[in-house]
């Protein structure tokens, strides 16, 4: 609540403003005082010290309560009216008043000023009058709403100090906001506050860096720069425009553009394009030439050459009845269509950006009746395209490629013309007859259109029968985005033409479709697949053609519950992606002779590639679950599939998806969709079967899954082939296991001869394998053959022949210890012997992994017997070189008789050890020696005082094994006394060796 006393003298508003106090504050008491001309507040000020780019609360307060409650308000003459009616001796008195109760503000002031007055020669004598400030400003003078200029520039580069961090990219969309709003309302002020705002932005310390850096800007951040160039596009469009004012923006437009930082439209990549106003009808010619870099205010200072004084133009925008019923439609430049409805032939961006100028400055039936005429023109020549096209389909076909007929595609363009002509129109309805009675007055409605002409102009909008502003934006949306269109230079360039497609789509779905809008649906979709080059969809589009994946998507189940034929051809058409297709034609990048064109000779690199698989993968999943129950459809839809989709990772998904939805839980599983997923799945295996892909197990266990779901016939199917599936380890540890589990048995129900049938190829693919790859899928082979003999030979027999050349001692003693696992201790023993032959365990590996393998396989030995063991040792002297490794065997060959596991204490067995001075543990006792021998003198020619503990403890166990042997007392002796005579420099570890062994 606020408190007011207040005057009002002249054009100047004053008013002390009290702030009641709150809990939290005291009160406040503020002097404003507001200047008015013209119905606008042309100054402010205000004691209350709030710096805000709008006015403070205590202005609008006070000028609300004038507004409101005028007679509250005591009025004055201007102060120079008043003085004129005083008399000298009143002028006197006031004055010395004056200066006596402000004596210490003006009395400087006042003797200043009362000097040069006495002056006959001073400045102020040279001019008639004196100024009043109470008097409002004179009739010529530009007047035009307050604008804190200084809080403009310090709130935009605070928000533009933050980054986008605290909600600046918001706060600064609110100021473009503002700018639009101004416009609206006509204020001169948005011109003047978007050149603040620019200001800021061509400052920004960030351009200058990420140019040096040749980095990117962020999303946002770019967002808010294509806002910018679209206010200032609006501006210079502006039909009421002076000269003199587009001609300042020109020079200041072009200051900025000529700045090194200045960021290009396309992001960070420069393309060259022809000028805009290249196919204008008037004639304007202007800056023609071609830039190799456009900035995001190129397109602003090409629409500075743009006018508003076409004839036809004005005729367009100024009434609803403009028409020609007499007019023959049978020219390319035609003004009016067969209906007689007026056409506008302009690049189709800059017609639309005339659209979005005349509402963005207040003009929303003159922006109605131009985005209609703009319409027309594109409906007519979309018809024109599909005669031609028809005229040339059989010459087109034959060379078996096409030429792309737009460089510069509608949606993602920057101007986003198909987005202003779907706003201006939907929003009609919403604004009512708002605007109605407003001309532009580009000279005023009766010289542009004569009484004459409106008395013989039909009452109507301009619209066939039963149509609707809300129908032709949507009709309008749907050619756009089915036009065929080049992809785009660029990351930012080619996110943005994603951007704008789904933020079209989205309007478009917040629609609801009835009978009218099925029949424009149903003759779009006619159109897009006939019309050839022109259309998206076409027989034959051009390799870097932007995809209609998501568009199609939308189209398909639109028109489905319709039209189901034409929704599966729309769709099948979108699925292709020929730029990921090897031998596609590179095309023909020029237009038809009669489409003015400038290419550049480029293939640019497609960033959004995997956003745009993704859409094709949606796209074919929404065709999958429809045609779910419909075989014919599903065929026609997995043809599509097998042949358009290329990434392994999409058709998995298609496949998972296809079988969730065959398999739904409320329903009998649909056999025909569950092939097309095994169809699918096989494509994945056979993809991704020699190409390295993180999720290869997962997709191998999912296609077994599959195939059970879909019969015994189809697990056999891919054991029979499965070398152009899987690799033989997947084929034996996940394929052939899963299919002989117990739970697959049970979950298909087969009888003992299926049972047979299943385990028969089960096993002949894990032999297959061996033979392949018998170091990873000898163990699975000899596991899945266990229950047939001959099969378990024969794999047996191929881990023999294997294990000279092919396989590891990891690899024979993992499959040794199954055999003695599963009762063949004699083959284990075999194959340990096999193993330890390509082995070798240097002095100091004595924590190998490998060891408590070589204790196992002289432990199975020693269990064996006497020949056994006698036979391994040499293959252990040979292979181990550790001698607490060969201590620890030594032990172990001394504390049982051999034989004594596998005799069970039989009675033909002696029961006496075996000697240590007789084979084969001479054998191993002497290489255990040595071992140490040959251990020590290496540890110590690099040895450390903080090892010399271990390496005592070390010593103390070679004494052990030394005692083992008859002389080994003698031995140990003479060993410690060499080691005292070679290492001797070693004082303190060989005093160490004194103390513990003499």
């Amino acid at each position: 609540m606020f408190f007011f006393l207040l005057s009002s003298q002249g054009f100047h508003l004053s008013g002390t403003v009290t702030d009641p106090a709150t809990p939290s504050s005291p009160e406040l008491v503020c002097n404003v005082s507001v200047s008015f001309d013209r119905c606008k507040i042309t100054a402010v000020t205000c004691t209350c010290g709030n710096k805000d780019i709008f006015y403070c609360a205590h202005v609008v307060a006070l000028s609300l309560y004038r507004v409101r409650k005028p007679e509250q308000v005591k009025l004055h003459l201007p102060i120079s009216e008043t003085l004129f009616q005083m008399s000298r001796d009143q002028l006197q008195k006031f004055v010395q008043y004056l200066i006596s109760v402000h004596h210490t503000e003006v009395l400087p002031t006042a003797q200043k000023l009362a000097d040069e007055i006495l002056s006959q020669n001073s400045e102020i004598n040279q001019v008639h009058g004196a100024p009043d400030p109470t008097a409002g400003a004179s009739v010529d003078d530009e007047n035009c709403w307050h604008l804190d200029e200084e809080q403009v520039q310090e709130q935009v580069k605070l928000f533009l100090s933050q980054g986008g961090y605290h909600g600046s990219g918001k706060q600064l969309n609110l100021l473009f906001s503002k700018v639009r709003e101004m416009l609206k309302m006509r204020d001169s002020n948005g011109a003047r506050m978007l050149t603040l705002i620019t200001e800021q932005f061509m400052a920004d310390p960030r351009l200058a860096l990420w140019r040096q850096q040749g980095t990117t800007m962020t999303d946002k951040y770019r967002q808010l720069w294509d806002e910018l160039g679209a206010l200032w596009m609006c501006i210079v469009l502006n039909p009421h425009c002076k000269p003199e004012q587009k001609s300042s923006w020109l020079r200041q437009l072009r200051r900025w553009n000529s700045v090194d930082v200045c960021p290009w439209e396309d992001g960070n990549h420069g393309n060259e394009l022809p000028n805009l106003t290249h196919s204008l009808p008037q004639g304007v010619h202007g800056n023609q030439e071609l830039r190799p870099h456009r900035t995001v205010f190129t397109r602003a200072i090409e629409a500075c050459d743009l006018h508003w004084q076409d004839r036809h133009l004005q005729h367009i925008i100024a009434s609803d009845l403009y028409a020609n019923y007499c007019y023959h439609d049978n020219q390319e430049g035609s003004l009016f269509d067969s209906h007689g409805w007026p056409l506008w032939h302009e690049h189709v961006p800059t017609a639309c950006a005339r659209v979005d100028a005349l509402r963005s400055h207040g003009y929303p039936r003159e922006a109605l009746r131009l985005a209609i005429a703009v319409v027309n023109t594109l409906r007519r020549q979309q018809q024109r395209q599909l005669e031609h096209f028809r005229r040339h389909k059989k010459e087109l076909l034959h060379k078996g490629h096409t030429s792309i007929t737009n460089m510069e595609g509608w949606v993602g363009h920057p101007l986003d013309p198909i987005g202003t002509l779907f706003s201006t129109l939907t929003e009609s309805g919403r604004a009512g007859d708002e605007g109605a009675n407003t001309c532009l007055d580009l000279s005023d409605c009766s010289s542009v259109v004569s009484r004459a002409e409106l008395q013989r102009m039909p009452m109507q909008r301009l619209l066939g029968d039963g149509e609707s502003y809300v129908a032709l934006a949507v009709e309008t949306a749907l050619i756009g985005l089915g036009q065929q269109r080049v992809m785009p230079d660029g990351l930012y360039a080619q996110e943005k033409v994603c951007r704008n497609e789904e933020q079209l789509l989205a309007k478009l779905q917040e629609v609801e479709l009835d009978d009218s809008l099925v029949k424009i649906f149903r003759k779009q979709a006619v159109f897009l697949l006939e019309a050839g080059p022109y259309s998206g969809l076409g027989e034959i589009i051009h390799r870097e053609s932007v995809p209609m994946h998501t568009f199609a998507r939308y189209l398909f189940t639109s028109l489905l519950p319709h039209d189901a034929e034409l929704a599966y051809k729309i769709a099948l058409r979108a699925m292709r992606l020929p730029v990921l297709e090897s031998t596609a034609s590179s095309g023909d990048l020029s237009r038809p002779h009669h489409i003015v064109s400038v290419v550049p000779n480029r293939y640019p690199r497609w960033f959004t590639l995997s956003h745009i698989e993704s859409q094709q993968c949606e796209l074919a999943s929404t065709m999958l679950t429809a045609a779910k129950g419909d075989s014919r459809r599903l065929e026609t839809v997995l043809e599509s599939i097998q042949k358009n989709i290329h990434s392994s990772s999409h058709i998995f998904k298609l496949a998972q998806d296809a079988f969730k939805i065959a398999t739904l839980m409320d329903s009998l599983p649909d056999i025909t969709l569950l092939k097309v997923s095994l169809e699918l799945g096989l494509q994945v295996m056979r993809i991704t079967l020699s190409t390295l892909n993180w999720r290869r197990r997962e997709m191998v266990r999912w296609l077994v899954t599959c195939a059970t779901e879909v019969g015994v016939y189809a697990l056999d199917s891919i054991m029979q082939s499965w070398f152009t599936l899987f690799t033989p380890t997947e084929a034996t540890s996940i394929v052939a296991t899963t299919v002989m589990s117990n739970s697959t048995i049970v979950r298909l129900h087969l009888d003992c001869h299926q049972q047979e049938n299943l385990a028969s190829s089960a096993r002949t693919l894990a032999l297959q394998c061996a033979m392949k790859d018998p170091q990873n899928c000898a163990l699975s082979a000899l596991t899945l053959c266990e229950k047939d003999h001959i099969a378990f030979e024969t794999a047996y027999q191929i881990v023999l022949d294997a294990a000279a050349t092919g396989m590891s001692y990891t690899q024979l003693f993992t499959i040794a210890r199954y055999m003695e696992h599963r009762g063949y201790p004699m083959r284990a023993y075999k194959l340990a012997t096999l193993a330890m032959a390509h082995l070798n365990l240097s002095y100091n590996q004595d924590t190998h992994p490998a060891i408590n393998d070589v204790l196992w396989a002289c432990a199975l030995s020693h269990s064996l017997g006497k020949n056994e063991l006698a036979a391994v040792i040499p293959l252990v002297v040979k292979s181990v070189k550790c001698a607490t490794v060969l201590s620890d065997i030594l032990r172990r060959c001394t504390l049982t008789t051999p034989g004594m596991v596998s005799a069970l204490q039989s009675r033909r067995n002696s029961g006496k050890l075996m000697s240590l001075d007789k084979a084969p543990l001479r054998q191993l006792l002497d290489a255990t020696i040595g071992a140490y021998i040959n251990t020590t003198h290496s540890r110590l020619t690099h040895i450390s005082p903080r090892h010399y503990s271990e390496f005592i403890e070390f010593l103390g166990k070679a004494r052990e094994t030394f005692m083992m042997a008859h002389d080994g007392h003698i031995q140990f002796t003479q060993f410690i006394d060499n080691l005292k005579q070679i290492y001797k420099g070693k004082k303190k570890l060989m005093m160490l060796v004194r103390e513990r062994f003499g």
